[in-house]
């Protein structure tokens, strides 16, 4: 392991352990095993290293989720892709706390490239017909009860077994799909459908305001 990786693995488990989400350079250095200077070599300052260790967790978060073949199968693949991020929490417990610290400022490049990922997802149930609302609200919805759900698991865990993300994972996605077989008479679907048809191979006889404006509505009545 690099002299990075061992600081970044060191300070995400002492920050895990720590009441107040911070610790000293100092025991990051003792736990690493390294000298001061190798830290600040590698990281500025203590800001810059606990930004890295964000964006540290992040990419270890990605790595499995760009490795990803999409199947044939959209829903089956949102479902699979909401275990999956449950299991890198329970697997990372300490880089997952600080990648949804509420201590970390602004929003991580990763984190965007994340939903960015899962909305891709959604955007292929709604071409299916098998969402009932806006991709991107879809997103908002599935993303915050994922997180949710991953946290308690890793931080209450005397109080939540692990069906709870099943029970969870099934209600949110009750909620923003159309059931098998009804696809192709729900209003949401169609229009959902259509919205994300828009976006991907814009009509030519309509301007772009003309299409934008389509999609507004669309999204309204999908929402």
């Amino acid at each position: 392991m690099s002299t990075r990786a061992r600081i970044l693995e060191a300070a995400a488990e002492l920050l895990a352990e720590s009441p107040i989400a911070d610790v000293s350079t100092r025991a990051v250095c003792e736990a690493a095993g390294v000298g001061a200077p190798a830290l600040y070599r590698q990281f500025g300052d203590k800001e810059g290293l606990l930004s890295a260790v964000v964006d540290h967790g992040f990419e270890k978060y990605l790595a499995g989720k760009r490795a990803a073949v999409p199947s044939s199968d959209p829903v089956r693949d949102l479902r699979d892709g909401w275990d999956s991020h449950v299991a890198f929490a329970l697997e990372n417990p300490s880089y997952y706390r600080l990648m949804y610290s509420p201590t970390v400022s602004g929003t991580p490049a990763a984190a965007v490239e994340a939903h960015r990922l899962l909305l891709e997802v959604l955007e292929r149930c709604a071409a299916a017909g098998r969402l009932s609302v806006s991709p991107e609200v879809a997103a908002q919805m599935v993303m915050s009860a994922n997180t949710g759900v991953a946290l308690v698991l890793i931080t209450r865990r005397d109080l939540y077994g692990r069906d709870v993300s099943t029970r969870v994972r099934d209600a949110i996605h009750a909620a923003i799909l159309v059931p098998t077989g009804e696809a192709a008479s729900h209003d949401g679907g169609s229009a959902s459908a259509l919205g994300v048809r828009l976006r991907r191979t814009p009509p030519e006889e309509l301007t772009a305001a003309e299409t934008g404006v389509l999609r507004e509505w669309l999204t309204r009545l999908t929402d």
